[in-house]
């Protein structure tokens, strides 16, 4: 009996970025229809639940054995793995390593890879570099909630922690919200801050205006978007960067994909909180219970938190993929401020990485390499 060979084809940085890996307004529309049949339940990611954001390798604060590593800021491995249907049909996986140490290193914080998988043999399609391919997946997922929420006349932004999401974030405004004309930063470095400057002027030739702000109130005021995307330790909610609810203009729009705090009763009574996948919170509060907020710091989480208090029901948190569906309205009230959370899926590297792959492979752009003539074990 004869097996068939198996070969894969391997994308590297440049070649995903030739195969179309930056187009964030085909990003944002791929995003969408994921968002679509993941509502539909044409999916399935990690855990009995289905619903789980990974499987992550934590180390210990100290170690008998030197070559072990220890518990730091962004030290961390995961696999993140994914099933998606309808016209995507693909199985995936994202290997995620970070270290903030890496830096010193002249290297990224994180290094990730990508592999698409053929759904019934398991048999690897694609290898591919997932640096740029995650970060603008993670801005246009936001940028679905702006296309939704935001003010159709967005002028004014305020952007806390302008890093590298930051940018794929505001890419992802720039696409559905072009008529932007100021952009407020809030940052820590005096070098990131000029960084991000200097992006903006380079791609952004319309932004009249950047002025770079010492607080969040600043930041937050007057803006119709604020994006937050810092880094912070997490552990006690009292240190997560915070927003009061007099700071916030009627009708803005939220959005924020790491630690953010909120007055309770602005949460509970008056904030309208509106989730990437509600599941996706319900496994965090099934795995992280109590108080899962002190361990994943998105307000949704909060939220979730709350409704385990009995001080908030599951209607008073909506998805963004009912919406999409129809099913519930784009603005339940005028002036609502809507809080956007946003927790990251490997449903999203799964369903952009098969877009990729298939324009590399359209393109003839890639490595195609070979795991075996006639496997060894058949």
């Amino acid at each position: 009996m004869s097996y068939p060979q198996v070969d894969f084809l391997y994308l590297n940085e440049n070649d995903a970025i030739k195969a179309g890996v930056a187009d964030m307004p085909k990003c944002i529309e791929t995003m969408e229809e994921m968002l679509k049949l993941m509502k539909m339940g044409d999916f399935r990611m990690g855990g009995a639940n289905g619903n789980s954001h990974g499987c992550m390798v934590t180390f210990p604060t100290e170690s008998p054995f030197p070559e072990m590593p220890v518990d730091a800021p962004d030290r961390r491995f995961m696999a993140m793995p994914a099933y998606l249907g309808g016209k995507f049909d693909m199985a995936g996986m994202k290997w995620y390593g970070s270290n903030v140490e890496n830096k010193k290193k002249g290297l990224p914080r994180s290094i990730l890879m990508l592999t698409l998988n053929d759904k019934d043999t398991g048999a690897p399609l694609c290898y591919m570099s997932a640096n740029v391919l995650s970060a603008v997946r993670t801005g246009a997922i936001p940028g679905v909630g702006f296309k939704y929420f935001a003010p159709k006349e967005t002028k004014v932004v305020g952007i806390i922690g302008p890093g590298v999401m930051s940018k794929t974030a505001l890419a992802a405004m720039m696409a559905v919200r072009p008529m932007i004309e100021t952009i407020k930063l809030k940052g820590r470095g005096i070098a990131s801050i000029n960084k991000f400057i200097d992006h903006i002027h380079e791609k952004y030739p319309t932004v009249k205006e950047v002025i770079v702000v010492d607080k969040i109130e600043d930041c937050v005021r007057d803006s119709d978007i604020v994006y937050a995307a810092t880094s912070c330790p997490s552990g006690d909610p009292m240190l997560y960067p915070y927003i009061k609810e007099d700071w916030v203009k009627k009708g803005a729009m939220i959005c924020t994909t790491a630690a953010l705090r909120f007055d309770e009763d602005f949460i509970m009574n008056r904030a309208r909180t509106v989730t990437d996948n509600i599941k996706l919170y319900e496994a965090w509060e099934e795995e992280y219970s109590p108080n899962a907020y002190n361990q994943i710091p998105i307000p949704a989480v909060k939220v979730m938190d709350l409704i385990a208090e009995g001080k908030m029901k599951m209607s008073d948190i909506d998805d963004l993929g009912d919406v999409l569906l129809g099913k519930i309205p784009v603005h339940r009230k005028e002036d609502e401020i809507v809080v956007y959370s946003v927790g990251g899926m490997p449903i999203e590297d799964v369903a952009w990485g098969t877009v990729v792959y298939r324009n590399a492979l359209e393109m003839g752009i890639g490595t195609k390499l070979n795991l075996w003539q006639e496997p060894a074990l058949a």
